[in-house]
């Protein structure tokens, strides 16, 4: 915790007075261009990887980078989703599989979750995602599907098919290779 109570104090010294101006306008405006959904993994940072400044990217970090298909009901990934393509008008979304994925090893390695209830209940969700990966074990091409399904996912949420088919969002699928700071972009034509 010492550490963490340091680093707040280096971001008031250092960081903040050299973006006060940036803070301030922050203050009283919210407008992010990019809602980034990414894995809760310590080592994927949103705004490192994309090189953007504190306001740019609205940002959800789950599990896998796990998005549930629309359903009706309290969801907080839903709400998010929501929140950044109604009441944002993001323009792109984000999702952003990575390499070595804890998440995704434990599915495709088939790894004892008994333990963790909640974290098996949640990778669930990527049942299909194992389903259509045609090698077992082999964890990047299960990131690389995965990624394709959460945006498929991604298209079921009712705010992200109404702002598609108006032509005002386009979905991005990244894989970020955490050694050689690559990305891959899945959706590039």
């Amino acid at each position: 915790m010492q550490d963490l109570i340091e680093g707040v104090a280096r971001f008031r010294r250092n960081v903040f007075p050299a973006k006060a101006e940036l803070f301030a306008r922050l203050a009283t405006q919210h407008s992010p261009h990019a809602l980034f959904i990414g894995c809760s993994d310590a080592r994927v940072v949103p705004e490192l990887i994309t090189g953007t400044e504190p306001g740019d990217l609205f940002v959800v970090r789950t599990a896998g980078n796990l998005v549930p298909a629309y359903a009706p009901g309290a969801d907080g990934v839903a709400a998010s989703i929501e929140y950044a393509v109604a009441a944002l008008g993001v323009r792109d979304i984000v999702v952003c599989g990575h390499s070595a994925c804890g998440a995704m090893t434990a599915l495709a390695q088939g790894h004892d979750l008994s333990g963790a209830p909640a974290v098996a209940d949640w990778l669930r969700l990527a049942d299909a995602s194992v389903a259509r990966t045609a090698t077992g074990g082999d964890v990047p091409a299960l990131v690389r599907q995965n990624v394709r399904a959460q945006l498929a996912n991604l298209a079921t949420h009712p705010s992200v098919a109404r702002a598609l088919a108006e032509d005002r969002l386009t979905l991005h699928g990244w894989v970020y290779d955490i050694p050689t700071g690559r990305v891959d972009d899945l959706t590039a034509a």
